[in-house]
């Protein structure tokens, strides 16, 4: 039978995740493991991954997407195409740097192509282009896509 702790713990879950969040770093740092709720505390360290891989993606589709404008619309090349390219560069090699085993998911081919399928749309939307002017496979390696002063020529 769960203790009247752990079913207060479960209930706040439910109706304040903040406050979940307080009490269970608090019943952490006391040790309190009977106390824990931890069907709760496992689902959100498993978000906690989740949402680094999410960061990942978002940063990398960000750039894949400029990096097709910038390659497939040279007249519309700006300062602020560069400033997001760059930006975003920062953000991939800052989650990098904290999570390196994350740098697995861009040696994932079909990681990399889920991604790139939807900066291709994106960058198509933005544009106006059709689909017929961007690459089928992404364009650009993982090193391009990185390197802080790669811009592709048109083409």
């Amino acid at each position: 039978m769960k203790s009247t702790e752990l079913q207060m713990l479960q209930t706040l879950y439910e109706q304040d995740f903040y406050a979940w969040v307080e009490q269970t770093a608090e019943l952490l740092r006391l040790h309190h493991w009977d106390t824990l709720d931890l069907e709760h505390l496992i689902e959100e360290v498993v978000d906690l991954g989740k949402s680094q891989q999410r960061a990942l993606q978002s940063a990398l589709r960000l750039v894949l997407s400029h990096l097709l404008k910038w390659k497939y619309q040279p007249e519309r090349r700006s300062r602020s195409w560069q400033v997001t390219i760059t930006r975003e560069r920062l953000n991939l090699d800052e989650l990098l740097q904290e999570s390196p085993s994350l740098r697995r998911f861009l040696n994932e081919p079909e990681w990399i192509n889920i991604t790139y399928q939807r900066s291709r749309r994106e960058a198509m939307v933005e544009t106006g282009l059709s689909e017929e002017n961007f690459a089928i496979v992404c364009p650009f390696s993982v090193d391009d896509i990185l390197e802080l002063d790669f811009y592709p020529n048109t083409g």
